[in-house]
């Protein structure tokens, strides 16, 4: 009887996306594929840096010659914007409420780089229905042959909003500091999308360390526990060590790697940057199914079916 059930969602869902999609699916071909990489960059616990990191990886990897754009995904404080110093007339509140269309929206950062913002203080935003959601991807999804990389910066946390994110890229890196407060929490996300959501592969990101060493300890830690506990794979992606002109930039509304492109947090992300242009994306659209509507065929049943963790 569940089989029946998620039969007739897959058959009524295909046919809602082949009415949303229309003629842009017919411009696709057959054997066409996306080259657009998909890049959540996510937090158990707030205050790690995570939209600073996303900020300098971005202008990082513009000054590679990538085509990026950066979805601020803390839907209701959102702060990208604030962080890099421009002030945008509309967001994606104005997309949600059918008044705005994501290209619309679309405003230029620092490095070419492009930014997709959010809204700030605007409570009714942070929880979205699935339709809304899905409408935010079917824009997105118009968009995948424009970019080469797409970063999102998720909330931090465990809520439905950081999940459904999470779960539409094909990579999701985790910013985790030496805290012990934030090892723990960046352990109970990654449980979560382990456990309810069928994640197995994260990329490990260290921020504000004083050395290698300590990134590879804090690496280490997680990992040991996540062997034990969890049928997952943490992949080491890297360390941004400790610098004082990381809060400078901040200050003034500017990326360190545009101010001090020589000091050493700006050397660590423009590592990061090479990392990901010499390595492939973990999940790969097949076929003319694009990245976004393939995981929303899967996950739409799957949010909807999964128990809530005890």
């Amino acid at each position: 009887m569940k089989e029946k059930n998620a039969s007739n969602k897959v058959i009524s869902l295909t046919k809602r996306i082949s009415d949303k999609k229309g003629k842009a699916v017919k411009k696709q071909s057959k054997n066409s594929r996306s080259n657009m990489r998909v890049i959540a960059v996510t937090s158990g616990k707030g205050g790690v840096g995570k939209t600073n990191i996303v900020a300098n990886l971005g202008y990082a990897l513009s000054e590679k010659g990538k085509s990026v754009l950066v979805l601020d995904a803390d839907l209701g404080l959102a702060n990208l914007d604030v962080l890099l110093g421009i002030a945008p007339k509309y967001n994606l509140s104005h997309v949600i409420a059918g008044k705005k269309s994501i290209s619309d929206i679309i405003v230029e950062g620092p490095g070419n780089m492009k930014i997709l913002p959010a809204s700030s203080g605007i409570q009714e935003i942070t929880r979205l229905r699935k339709e809304q959601k899905m409408q935010i991807l079917n824009e997105l999804d118009l968009l995948i042959d424009t970019f080469d990389i797409l970063l999102i910066d998720t909330a931090a946390g465990i809520s439905s909003n950081v999940m459904y994110f999470n779960v539409s890229a094909q990579e999701i890196v985790v910013v985790v500091t030496p805290e012990p407060t934030s090892i723990t929490d960046a352990y109970a996300l990654m449980k979560v999308l382990s456990v309810k959501y069928s994640e197995k592969h994260f990329k490990l990101l260290v921020n504000w360390v004083v050395s290698e060493q300590e990134a590879n300890q804090v690496f280490s830690q997680l990992r040991l526990v996540s062997d034990k506990f969890l049928d997952i794979q943490i992949e080491y992606f890297g360390y941004i060590l400790f610098d004082k002109n990381i809060a400078k930039g901040i200050r003034v509304q500017k990326v360190v790697k545009e101010m001090y492109p020589d000091t050493q947090a700006s050397r660590c992300f423009a590592d990061l940057a090479e990392n990901i242009c010499k390595t492939s994306p973990i999940h790969i659209p097949d076929g003319d199914t694009s990245f976004f509507w393939r995981h929303l065929l899967q996950d739409d049943i799957y949010f909807s079916s999964v128990p809530s963790l005890p």
